[in-house]
């Protein structure tokens, strides 16, 4: 039995190996998968497991409703992965709903085209009336009109994606932090594995595979060169700021399409408040503009006042891995065509999909065959974006393993520190 209760195909010595780069949610995911579906598994992350924009983000659990009205397809994927993590990730939640508050006319003037659009992405939703909205959440500003309640709910950034970690660990995923990707090794035009450097001993070494899958987040383009490929990844920043003290209960959003400084999440003691969006060429060198918490203080304060006149305890920014061109199947796992690059410069980033893709490089223009890529997408959606490039990693290696992560009960966190 696998870790977690479901029945695993324990990897054999001769069963295919393949190589994750990525210690984030999405490359604990699917090195959770893989295991699942009895296939060795060797995962290298530069820093600690989560340390990126995984274990930087404020923490929502999405109902889809953020997206009813931009991004369909990813509303949609989120409401239905916010059922499954609730299911396999039992505790890892504060299952405390969300609002979003309606303050001006303007506001008020879109609850017709959100709830519509929260009808038809299946994404749960009734209006709430101002008085009853201010018993649920005091804190609100006595001023809105009304407030729609969705199934959002909050989340730990970095306990609920170690979960996949510590459970692909127990299955037989070899996990290698401060392990750094300095070169992908290749038989002509064919991908064999990876040369490493433990960044603990500064020891440089290479690791053979059947297949590498690039899960490197907003650095997938930088690892993708290192194969001599692009994908269109576009790193959009967004600045976070954790304010002192529980100020809300609920997560609370503003009802319009989204914008900066429209969330306030309850995270314990303290409330995060964000974001900005904007688009940057490294995702190693993010700032923190004073301009931008400044706003997102001055903006979340119009959903709970008291945001206003808190003390900041800590501002900070993480790059979303938003895809910024065409060339691949959206939400499916499936290979991709050619990779188009770039975004146009100063473009912020809002207009950008939130799904993900998975790109088979063998299917490039210069096509480069045992290399992957997974892309974009949200930490919803980790356990799907997992679950297709699975299935696309087993179809290149002619084997029907079906999926079982949406069944499986993870192990704790803590598991991830005891084993």
């Amino acid at each position: 039995m696998a870790a977690g209760g479901a029945p695993m195909l324990p990897p054999e010595s001769g069963a295919p190996h393949v190589l994750i780069i990525g210690g984030g949610g999405t490359g604990g995911a699917l090195a959770h998968d893989l295991t699942l579906r009895g296939l060795r598994v060797t995962l290298v992350e530069r820093g600690e497991i989560t340390s990126g924009t995984t274990g930087r983000h404020h923490g929502l659990l999405h109902s889809g409703a953020r997206y009813v009205t931009t991004d369909r397809a990813a509303a949609i994927e989120c409401s239905a992965e916010n059922k499954i993590l609730r299911r396999i990730c039992t505790g890892s939640f504060e299952e405390n709903d969300g609002l979003f508050v309606a303050i001006t006319d303007e506001d008020a003037a879109y609850e017709k085209r959100f709830l519509e659009a929260c009808w038809e992405c299946a994404v749960p939703a009734r209006r709430i009336e101002r008085e009853a909205a201010l018993r649920m959440e005091p804190g609100l500003n006595p001023d809105l009109k009304f407030a729609i309640q969705v199934p959002d709910a909050t989340m730990d950034a970095m306990r609920m994606p170690l979960r996949f970690f510590a459970t692909a660990r127990c299955n037989g995923a070899d996990m290698r932090p401060f392990t750094e990707v300095v070169a992908v090794t290749m038989a002509g035009r064919t991908v064999g594995g990876v040369r490493v450097r433990d960044r603990a001993s500064n020891r440089e070494y290479e690791i053979g595979a059947d297949i590498v899958v690039n899960a490197a987040g907003p650095w997938a383009g930088k690892v993708a060169a290192l194969a001599g490929v692009s994908v269109p990844v576009a790193p959009s920043p967004g600045v976070m700021v954790a304010i002192r003290g529980r100020l809300c209960n609920m997560v609370v959003n503003r009802l319009h399409s989204p914008a900066d400084g429209d969330i306030v999440l309850p995270q314990r003691q303290l409330t995060v408040v964000g974001t900005s969006s904007w688009l940057v060429d490294d995702p190693d060198d993010l700032e923190t503009p004073p301009e931008q918490i400044e706003a997102i203080v001055r903006e979340s304060g119009a959903l709970v006042p008291a945001v206003a006149k808190a003390e900041i305890r800590a501002a900070w920014s993480a790059a979303r891995p938003l895809i910024g061109g065409s060339g691949a199947t959206t939400g499916s796992g499936a290979a991709s065509g050619e990779s188009a690059t770039g975004t146009p410069a100063g473009h912020a980033g809002r207009e950008l999909a939130r799904e993900w893709r998975c790109f088979d490089h063998a299917a490039d223009r210069t096509p480069t065959e045992g290399f992957m890529t997974v892309a974009g997408g949200k930490a919803t959606t980790l356990r799907a974006m997992a679950e297709g490039t699975a299935d696309a990693v087993c179809a290149k290696l002619g084997l029907v393993r079906p999926c079982s992560t949406n069944d499986v009960v993870l192990l704790r966190h803590t598991a991830w520190y005891s084993a």
